[in-house]
């Protein structure tokens, strides 16, 4: 039961705000309409093209990294980084991971961008190593070059910070590596009314599996090494992926290039979503029990060091909301971008 005539008056207006959008969009001038950087198309269904799943033999390689909070202050915090990868081919998984721990000095917007350089930078470091290894999973002989695929979690950003090595796209490109980089999320994809694109995209489209190219095509000298593109690869699934496909396979049909993607779409754990990325994202989850085995680890290195206990009066002031929620450990948060 609903009290009150504030929350009345806050349906109403909730309502009325949500009502406008979906007929008009975003207006210019609103507090909703924030200043961020967009991608802004209108979705034309002549670009949407069909998918058929086939038969084919392709690797398939993901990297993914996570980032979870061991001790953090205002000013300062302490995180360990877990880049891992999953490679599939037919039912044969195999997988690996490394550790590393980062210590960042700086107020929380410092942090989060630091360590978004740091993931993005170790993501692309693991990834060279099993892409340039002949020991590697990608490394066997097959008549067709292009059997391989490398995933990235994210857009097609290469140079600079926050984004991923151009050695790397060189590589595959060397390599004849079919690189494609796909986002679990895609906020900055709208439509010519600044709706979410995707959503508007799927209500355009006819087949049960398509893509959707081009949403915006690469432009080097602005970082973008690929063609922005949607996919839906699963008929049994409703969702839809932001796909970048870099600019050395867009020269091939790009279903051509997209289809091999069905065959690892199915899993239903992630249903519609490749699930070499979804392995590479679980297998980079740390333990709770190696978590506070690090925690201790850094506690008993800061009490050698003198420094724990000044250390411990600085997180101290900062945790009472995480006490507030139930939270002991900074990394019980199951997100480490709403407590970095």
């Amino acid at each position: 039961m609903i009290k009150g005539d504030k929350i009345k008056e806050d349906l109403s207006d909730m309502g009325e705000k949500l009502g406008v959008y979906v007929d008009k969009g975003r207006v210019a001038g609103s507090v909703e309409a924030r200043e961020e950087p967009l991608i802004a198309v209108r979705p034309v269904a002549t670009n949407i093209k069909p998918l058929k799943k086939v038969d084919c033999d392709k690797q398939f390689l993901a990297v993914d990294c996570s980032t979870r909070t061991l001790k953090r202050a205002n000013n300062w915090g302490i995180y360990l980084m877990r880049p891992a990868y999953a490679s599939v081919r037919g039912r044969d998984v195999s997988w690996g991971y490394k550790e590393r721990l980062c210590t960042v000095v700086g107020d929380a917007r410092t942090r989060s961008n630091f360590l978004t350089d740091v993931r993005i930078e170790l993501e692309s470091q693991m990834a060279l190593d099993l892409v340039g290894s002949e020991s590697g999973p990608l490394y066997y002989e097959h008549p067709d070059p292009r059997s391989n695929y490398l995933l990235l979690d994210g857009g097609a950003y290469f140079g600079g910070e926050r984004k991923f090595r151009v050695t790397l796209y060189e590589e595959c490109e060397k390599q004849g590596i079919s690189l494609l980089a796909i986002s679990k999320n895609s906020p900055s994809l709208h439509d010519e009314k600044g709706r979410d694109l995707i959503a508007t995209t799927s209500m355009l489209a006819v087949y049960d599996t398509w893509v959707f190219h081009p949403v915006r095509l690469a432009d080097k000298d602005r970082s973008l090494y690929g063609d922005i593109s949607l996919v839906k690869l699963c008929e049994s699934s409703q969702r839809v992926f932001r796909c970048d496909i870099m600019e050395y396979l867009a020269k091939q049909e790009i279903p051509d290039v997209i289809v091999p993607l069905m065959t690892v779409a199915e899993d239903p754990r992630c249903l519609g979503y490749p699930v070499p990325l979804w392995l590479a994202h679980e297998f980079s989850r740390p333990s709770d029990a190696m978590l506070l085995s690090y925690h201790d680890q850094v506690e008993n290195t800061l009490s050698e060091a003198g420094l724990l206990e000044t250390l411990r009066r600085e997180e101290f002031s900062c945790k009472f909301a995480d006490e507030l929620h139930g939270v002991k450990h900074a990394f019980e948060w199951e997100r480490w971008g709403v407590n970095v």
